[in-house]
């Protein structure tokens, strides 16, 4: 029983490292195209300035907010600083920088605890997940010429 879990959790890690590596694979393609990189950039801030995303609140009517309000959105503030990285020829590893930083910054530094670290770590994934499917749903409903 013991050895099953320990297997089930090796496989389970091995699945998550083959579906970064083929990502980063793919990531590295669009980040060597600049006519690539330009159309993704255009079309995400097309989608969050626009208001297309469907996330209760209007999280990215950043024009009704005050700044204080924006350091509350965890997630807002990840995607921004990714989209802020993204240019042609950027290394994926700075990418990856950025995601780690935010995170230690965020989610990891803020916890007191293991359980604290647990609940937060679980809230940033949900929220982070419902964030990225509702971009994709966007650009998705609204033809963008990136995705695809």
């Amino acid at each position: 029983s013991s050895s099953l879990t320990e297997v089930t959790v090796f496989i389970k890690r091995l699945r998550r490292k083959t579906d970064l590596s083929n990502m980063a694979k793919t990531m590295r393609t669009v980040l060597n195209s600049n006519s690539k990189v330009t159309v993704l950039r255009s079309d995400l801030h097309a989608v969050i300035d626009q208001g297309f995303l469907d996330v209760p609140g209007n999280l990215f009517q950043m024009k009704f907010r005050n700044p204080e309000e924006l350091q509350i959105d965890i997630e807002l503030k990840c995607l921004n600083d990714l989209m802020s990285l993204l240019a042609p020829s950027t290394d994926i590893r700075v990418l990856l920088n950025c995601v780690s930083s935010n995170l230690q910054a965020f989610v990891i530094q803020p916890s007191r605890s293991k359980e604290e670290f647990r609940k937060v770590a679980s809230d940033f994934q949900l929220r982070w997940n419902f964030l990225l499917t509702a971009v994709s749903k966007a650009l998705t409903l609204n033809h963008t010429d990136s995705f695809g």
